[in-house]
């Protein structure tokens, strides 16, 4: 299925490497203008020249975000410039540690819900009046598996994405009535940098490849898509709702 995202504007964020690098290749190729975040420059500048090279265009946005204001500023930045925002691929976060719950320093479990919970809410408070301005918004918020297995050690992270899906359900069904689709995205096993911090011990090419899995995100951006509020999950390359039997 060809998905034809001229004309629209993309925002990603953690995009500088792993999903939200794929992610957002991906979106260029399909025609959207990528405004790509990332606290990374040297990540940022190489996936500008990607984009460049399959004919795409991006705007490198590199900071924080943790720096809340400029959260704020994103979403005011992005009106300015192109007065809308079609599609929003809330995809940064960061691990933290695994540890027995008791033993997470507060500063460390702070960070993680300051970065993908708080973060992620400011994001949405910043640019939902940008997706309602669209015909056809799309936000697609980056979960994980970890907010439902609650494995133990993971108390921190797991916690943080439940969270984060909570978002996106009540996002959901407050625009439903709207053009705005909201849905969670649980990537499953992926070859990312954090994948390797949390499993040190495992080989990476068992995993798929995060341009598999963005690959599999694309269609949930497309303005074709009809369902909000849900929770989609890969499989073989593909993304299945998982309330539904596949």
């Amino acid at each position: 299925m060809t998905i034809d995202l001229k004309g629209r504007i993309a925002l990603v964020t953690g995009a500088s490497r792993g999903i939200g690098y794929f992610t957002a290749l991906e979106l260029a190729k399909a025609g959207a203008h990528v405004i790509a975040c990332a606290r990374t420059v040297g990540g940022l500048e190489e996936l500008d020249d990607a984009i460049k090279a399959v004919g795409g265009t991006a705007t490198l946005v590199p900071f924080d975000l943790s720096d809340m204001k400029a959260i704020d500023a994103l979403g005011a930045n992005i009106y300015e410039r192109w007065g809308k925002l079609d599609i929003l691929v809330a995809n940064a976060g960061v691990l933290g540690v695994i540890s027995p719950v008791g033993h997470i320093e507060a500063k460390v479990f702070e960070r993680v819900m300051n970065i993908n919970v708080t973060a992620t809410w400011r994001l949405i408070r910043s640019v939902e009046p940008l997706l309602l301005k669209s015909d056809a918004g799309r936000a697609l918020i980056l979960s994980s598996g970890a907010a439902h297995s609650c494995r133990p050690f993971w108390g921190v992270y797991s916690a943080s994405k439940a969270a984060v899906e909570a978002l996106a359900r009540t996002w959901a069904a407050e625009t439903q009535k709207s053009a705005l689709r909201v849905n969670s995205i649980n990537p499953g096993a992926t070859r990312t940098a954090m994948r390797a911090q949390a499993m040190p011990g495992e080989d990476p090419a068992t995993v798929p490849h995060p341009s598999e899995v963005a690959a599999a995100i694309l269609p949930l951006a497309s303005p074709s898509l009809t369902e909000t509020g849900k929770l989609f999950v890969v499989r073989e390359n593909r993304f299945v709702d998982y309330r539904q039997p596949e």
